[in-house]
């Protein structure tokens, strides 16, 4: 028995050290923009749905199933570390090619009124809220990351997805995050 404990110990300090090494490397080198005819102008998420589109103009260009917050379907984001995905209108203001999951595009997390809500209730917004691939290290997860919402606000899709995401959003790209 107590061999079992030691192994399975080694093993998990052993994932441990690896995702914390990997979250340190980044995810690679991201690809290059797609043509423009190619680039979406509009990301919609409904949160109920766990479904994300994104549109050039009124046609949906791609559509990808996701997984939110660990507490999405209790609202809109309100404050830091309620795990909920806010709802309203933001954009895409940045990317990260070296993130702790397989690259990311930040959504533009608290506007004004975000910042106002949380702090006349006494809290601090939060912010980091992206659109990322799976915490890198994790990819063999694949499509059953989307068993269950594990993240802490941000939405979540597969590596393959998040690079077709990253190469079809330009930065400033609207995203509309319904209920």
């Amino acid at each position: 028995m107590r061999k079992k404990f030691i192994v399975l110990a080694a093993v998990i300090v052993g994932l441990f050290a690896y995702t914390k090494m990997m979250a340190r490397i980044g995810s690679g080198s991201p690809p290059p923009q797609a043509p423009l005819a190619q680039q979406a102008d509009l990301i919609r998420v409904y949160k109920s749905e766990r479904r994300m589109v994104l549109l050039k103009g009124d046609v949906p260009i791609s559509t990808y199933r996701i997984s939110l917050g660990q507490a999405a379907d209790a609202g809109p984001k309100q404050r830091e570390g309620d795990e909920k995905t806010p709802e309203g209108r933001y954009e895409i203001d940045w990317r990260n090619p070296k993130s702790m999951a397989h690259l990311s595009l930040h959504i533009s997390y608290p506007n004004l009124e975000d910042r106002h809500n949380a702090e006349s209730n006494g809290f601090a917004p939060g912010g980091s809220i992206m659109i990322h691939g799976l915490p890198n290290g994790w990819g063999l997860f694949g499509e059953s990351h989307r068993l269950w919402d594990w993240t802490d606000g941000c939405i979540a899709v597969t590596n393959a997805e998040m690079r077709d995401i990253w190469a079809s959003v330009p930065d400033h790209t609207p995203i509309d995050i319904m209920p």
